[in-house]
């Protein structure tokens, strides 16, 4: 494995990290709880509650004994034993592969944060699973935000990103993105499939998944800043045409 990344990034300063994310992450998941208690509050007989209830009715009223097969995989790609191998593996690989451990460390922190995140607004929002028959045990936390489809979008996306940035045969780097890129949509499908959450959950979780990734990747590994092209002592731009040819003095009055 090459140990040579394509992408450098600048130094970082541990307490401004740790002070922007520790924010970051409270004021997500303030953000969520609000939201969260107002979805919960307008409960089945608002609009929003009839029409989640329409749709969880709906995905019920579909599922075939492959279906359930299916979604049942789909599911499990966002179960934490399988996220947490996934990040183990990816961390080594992304060591080995770059050299370096701020790769495993934005994706360490994508995962274990939005997590952290979801546990804390799932125990203040306590909303109540889906009113169907259920395909899987229900864990002890409750519906809003759904944790699968949060740790989801965190993993796998923060992972694309990473792949998108340091693949160098962008084709490959593009269909790897793409697929990583599907399985929260599949993960959010099987969730709703299986009657664990409503619409709103999901929504949420990737809104929890996504926002999350972001600030990681935006705070561990931003995108280096283009140095300007400074101009040359003599006035000009600095590129090659207007440098003269060695040997050769310049023409005054050219243009």
């Amino acid at each position: 494995m090459s140990s040579s990344p394509r992408t450098e990034y600048p130094p970082l300063d541990r307490s401004a990290v740790a002070a922007r994310l520790v924010g970051g992450a409270v004021l997500l998941a303030l953000l969520l709880w609000l939201a969260g208690r107002v979805i919960a509050g307008l409960g089945g007989s608002s609009s929003l509650g009839a029409w989640e209830d329409d749709v969880t009715a709906w995905f019920e009223a579909q599922r075939t004994p492959g279906l359930d097969s299916i979604t049942h995989v789909a599911s499990y790609l966002a179960e934490t034993v399988t996220c947490v191998a996934v990040l183990i593996v990816a961390m080594v690989v992304l060591r080995l592969w770059l050299g370096r451990w701020r790769e495993s460390v934005a994706l360490l922190l994508a995962l274990a944060g939005e997590v952290v995140i979801f546990l804390a607004v799932s125990a203040a929002v306590e909303r109540d699973r889906p009113d169907v028959s259920q395909l899987d045990d229900a864990p002890p936390t409750s519906s809003f935000p759904s944790g699968h489809m949060g740790a989801a979008v965190a993993l796998y996306g923060t992972l694309a990103v990473i792949l998108l940035r340091e693949v160098r045969v962008r084709w490959v780097a593009r269909l790897l993105a793409t697929l990583l890129l599907l399985i929260p949509v599949a993960v959010g499908l099987a969730r709703l499939y299986r009657g664990m959450h409503y619409p709103t959950d999901v929504i949420f979780g990737a809104v929890n998944g996504g926002v999350w990734a972001w600030l990681v990747i935006a705070t561990v590994l931003p995108r280096p800043q283009r140095q300007p092209t400074l101009p040359s002592a003599a006035g000009g731009t600095g590129q090659p045409e207007d440098v003269p040819e060695r040997g050769k003095p310049p023409v005054r009055g050219e243009p």
